[in-house]
């Protein structure tokens, strides 16, 4: 065999190779997404801060500083008050409601930013899938179906360099892309 055929028989290999290992990368992003197994809603309340986003159009007045408050209304509903700082220094503020879709420990809810008055029409309830939770309820990522939205959340304005990374991995490993996200700042 003449050198020359070597050679491209060796680049003909790993050219199929790189189009393997890019058809696996593409089922991986296409595999749905899927929510932690369950959610204990009442130990989900409180404070959240956001720690880095998949930057989205209803937050491009945020400078920084956003947080997340989750309360439990009587009719099982939750309050959801977000909060961030703009650029200007003042403080934006969005109220909404979620309800669970799904059962009592179910960790799909569903999400209205909109009126109550149009909670009738499917269109103002958005997805709210918890996708990644530690064990002590510290550490969250949020999601929907379609990967166009990402939050991580934590308890505290700050996350260890290992805890984000493990959670890195993890959302990278659900077909996440990574370079989407946009560290958010917080006080600390």
């Amino acid at each position: 065999m003449l050198p020359n055929s070597r050679l491209l028989l060796l680049m003909l290999g790993l050219l199929g190779a790189s189009a393997t290992l890019l058809a696996a990368e593409r089922v991986n992003r296409a595999a749905p997404v899927t929510p932690i197994p369950s959610l204990d809603v009442p130990r989900y309340m409180g404070t959240w801060y956001e720690i880095a986003k998949y930057p989205n159009r209803f937050q491009k007045q945020c400078d920084g500083y956003t947080t997340a408050h989750y309360s439990l209304e009587p009719d099982k509903t939750v309050q959801v008050i977000n909060r961030c700082r703009r650029a200007d220094g003042k403080q934006d503020e969005a109220v909404a409601t979620a309800r669970q879709v799904g059962g009592p420990t179910a960790p799909t809810l569903k999400v209205r930013f909109a009126p109550a008055w149009l909670s009738f029409l499917p269109m103002v309830w958005g997805d709210y899938w918890v996708i990644d939770l530690d064990p002590d309820y510290q550490l969250a990522a949020v999601s929907e179906p379609g990967r166009d939205y990402l939050w991580i959340l934590a308890r505290t304005p700050t996350v260890s360099r290992q805890a984000l990374g493990a959670l890195l991995d993890r959302l990278e490993r659900q077909g996440y892309d990574l370079s989407k996200l946009e560290m958010t700042k917080q006080a600390g």
